[in-house]
């Protein structure tokens, strides 16, 4: 009975053991955030989403942690020296590029608009609680062609943001984040948005893809990374 017993809790320290060699999956920007106990569950909110953010933890409790703050607190961007290359042109200084940063993933979230040539800002919003960093690309974009519209001019619109402008051509913000209280002046914002792009077909602004490889940060970047 002693033997038995004996074999019993070595199965269990080795359950117990390799259990604690399991990694915990963060996904901040994905199909739907959160944290995830195998690989195979988080790779299906990742992968073919555009823009996806996650990262391993050791831990559960470092993993509930790094969810419930800013994805570049754990993920070290090193600013790269912008690539310069004869096949791409430079970006098109009479344009408006716009940008967003969130502290939090949901969390405290800002936007703005900045003139290229001159890198004059145009307009910054309010910070928003409990917003995330798509929902500002998402609202930037969509606020810079609502002004342009409204100055009637046709210069085109930056954004870094693949999610985002594939959003705002379908005329639809598809966050995963909940209401609440907190953020119920955020999806305001996302219903106005929404339907003033439904309301304004076609767009004539045209809505290009900065490329940040080869001319560096966007000129709207809030310098945060």
């Amino acid at each position: 009975m002693y033997y038995c017993g004996g074999i019993i809790l070595s199965i269990i320290r080795l359950v117990r053991y390799f259990m604690s060699k399991n990694k915990f999956y963060v996904v901040w920007d994905g199909e739907l955030p959160g944290i995830y106990g195998s690989w195979e569950e988080c790779r299906r909110q990742v992968e073919g989403f555009a823009g996806a953010k996650y990262k391993a933890f050791e831990t559960e409790e470092l993993a509930n942690e790094a969810f419930h703050s800013a994805y570049y607190n754990y993920i070290v961007k090193k600013k790269k020296t912008p690539v310069v290359s004869a096949d791409v042109p430079p970006p098109i200084q009479a344009a408006l590029a716009v940008d967003a940063a969130c502290s939090g993933n949901p969390g405290v979230m800002e936007y703005r608009g900045v003139y290229v040539k001159t890198r004059q800002e145009i307009f910054k919003s309010p910070a928003f609680k409990e917003g995330t960093n798509n929902i500002g690309e998402f609202l930037a974009l969509a606020h810079g062609l609502a002004l342009l519209k409204e100055k009637k001019t046709n210069i085109p619109v930056y954004s870094d943001s693949v999610s985002a402008i594939s959003w705002v051509r379908q005329r639809r913000c598809k966050t995963m984040l909940k209401k609440n209280e907190k953020n119920a002046p955020v999806f305001d914002l996302i219903a106005r948005a929404e339907k003033w792009l439904a309301d304004n077909q076609p767009i004539t602004n045209p809505i290009l893809k900065w490329d940040t490889e080869h001319w560096g940060e966007i000129p709207a970047d809030f310098g945060r990374k």
